[in-house]
């Protein structure tokens, strides 16, 4: 008898916990939200089977074997997350969203959350928005959330990219090829044809890269960063690595080449820039050398006479200043 009691009391307390990990743990609606706050959560005999979900960009059968893998993995979760609902009167906290502007929904996670509950609640968000019509679903996770990805991954989201602080995962939810965008594709280089009224253009050494040490000399170049125009970058790029203050005068030439950083393509552009300072002062953690350099002896190098690229830049770059500035590199 005493020990069906204490059996008795110790489920009670289980029960009244589990109520009160519910209520501080799970996440605050957001206030856009448009769904119900609560979904309750049914059995798995009685839910509607999920549709079967297409492949991911590329062919890869990454989420129907994500799938099927992690279906045994997953079965422990599953069984936890339900007895967690039901020792919460069967009632399950939606995770926070707002609609985006293509009949998808975006989860933003901010707050720390037990990842049996978080599991849970994705799964009768997942229930819901299905019923709703929904189409595409991203969670955006910050790194510090980075236990959660696991229980994303398991329900069927993919990587989609990833930045400093952040990884978004995507889901598609009808029973169709998904539409969801890819990732950015390209990266953009900028490089500057810097000229002084002497024919001498603007050259540097670099430190690191396939260049160094081999004593070439080349135009500064770099990458623009976020949010930051063409015409800008290049004036910066020319600052850090040499010191010299430049202004924008036009776009002389660009291209366009693949598989160059991460399998990412890469467009690269050249600016002709008008020097307004002229005494040089290089950057020491990337920059070897730089220096004013007469035109005849920058375009002698074997460097330059091997790289048409390098060879059309300088031709065209000399034709933009003017009469009697062109020269033709045989």
């Amino acid at each position: 008898m005493a020990s069906s009691a204490a059996a008795a009391a110790h489920s009670l307390a289980t029960t009244l916990l589990l109520r009160r990990r519910l209520l501080l743990l799970s996440p605050r609606r957001h206030p856009t939200t448009l769904a119900p706050r609560r979904f309750r959560s049914s059995s798995s005999s009685s839910s509607p089977a999920a549709p079967p979900q297409p492949h991911p960009p590329g062919g890869r059968r990454l989420r129907g074997e994500l799938r099927s893998t992690a279906m045994s993995s997953s079965t422990n979760s599953t069984v936890l997350a339900e007895s967690v609902a039901a020792g919460s009167s069967g009632d399950v906290e939606l995770l926070p969203f707002v609609n985006d502007k293509h009949g998808g929904v975006i989860v933003e996670m901010t707050t720390p959350m037990d990842p049996q509950l978080f599991s849970a609640s994705l799964k009768a968000s997942l229930s819901k928005w299905r019923e709703q019509g929904i189409r595409g679903v991203w969670i955006k996770l910050p790194i510090s959330l980075a236990n959660l990805i696991q229980y994303a991954v398991e329900e069927g989201f993919w990587y989609h990219h990833a930045e400093e602080t952040y990884l978004m995962l995507a889901y598609w939810l009808p029973a169709t090829t998904h539409t969801l965008p890819v990732n950015a594709t390209h990266r953009v280089g900028v490089g500057a044809f810097v000229m002084n009224d002497k024919r001498e253009v603007l050259a540097v050494q670099e430190k690191s890269g396939v260049l160094r040490g081999l004593g070439v000399w080349k135009f500064p170049t770099g990458v623009v960063e976020p949010g930051e125009d063409i015409n800008i970058g290049a004036v910066r790029e020319v600052k850090e690595e040499t010191g010299i203050d430049t202004e924008f005068v036009e776009v002389l030439a660009f291209r366009q080449s693949h598989k160059a950083f991460f399998d990412k393509s890469d467009l690269f552009f050249v600016c002709i820039l008008r020097p307004l300072s002229f005494d040089i002062t290089k950057q020491d953690s990337e920059i070897e050398a730089a220096q004013w350099m007469p035109v005849e002896e920058f375009a002698a190098q074997p460097f330059v006479q091997k790289h048409e690229l390098v060879k059309y830049i300088l031709e065209v770059g000399l034709a933009k200043e003017g009469p009697g500035q062109g020269l033709r590199i045989q």
